[in-house]
């Protein structure tokens, strides 16, 4: 019934998070009533997205350059790392100004039901990174408070334990809700649980 670049647009933006096929085409022919300058800049923004955004080399955060400001930045306490599962995740740390370490970015979580394992992650780089930089004195443990997020953060503590028992290794304390997204939750509750965090045992 629908023209087919419609139709196409339209299962496009249903494939995204939280857009359902309603939602999809409200936004399609939101654009379809916008003036066509403004169409094609958010086109142009996707497709910026697709060519300049890269991970960095040092933390796997999505950055325009080789290296992001953050590990870039030579005010940062080279001497603690942040283990996060997202990109996002950082975005919410920085937020509470309560952290002025480096990070780690896993690219997601420990998950054997959707067949996602360690080697799926960057636990191997992490892994190194910690093994061969003597500068780091404590690893910030600070996935997710789901079940996923405590399997990640377990067998990390164990590989960590292993390699370099002299690292200080503790986790984000609870003030974090169980099942809950770092990037969902408020600054208080980050700060709270930055500054709450202990050895993880």
């Amino acid at each position: 019934m629908l023209p087919k670049p419609v139709q196409n647009l339209i299962d496009e933006f249903s494939k995204l998070p939280g857009i359902g096929p309603k939602t999809a085409a409200r936004l399609v022919f939101y654009l379809l009533k916008k003036p066509k300058p403004e169409v094609l800049s958010f086109g142009n923004a996707v497709n910026e997205l697709l060519e300049n955004i890269k991970y960095c080399s040092q933390c796997f955060s999505i950055t325009d350059n080789e290296i992001c400001e953050i590990c870039s930045d030579e005010r940062r306490n080279i001497e603690i790392l942040a283990v996060v599962e997202e990109p996002l995740d950082i975005v919410a740390l920085e937020k509470t100004r309560a952290f002025d370490g480096l990070y780690h970015v896993l690219g997601g979580a420990i998950s054997p039901i959707d067949g996602i394992g360690p080697e799926n992650l960057r636990t191997t780089e992490l892994l190194d990174k910690v093994k061969n930089n003597p500068k780091i004195k404590e690893v910030i443990l600070a996935t997710n408070p789901s079940l996923e997020g405590e399997a990640t953060a377990t067998y990390i503590k164990t590989k960590i334990e292993n390699i370099s028992p002299e690292i200080e290794i503790t986790r984000i304390a609870r003030g974090l809700p169980v099942g809950g997204d770092l990037e969902y939750a408020d600054e208080v509750t980050l700060s709270r649980s930055l500054e709450g965090r202990k050895k993880y045992k």
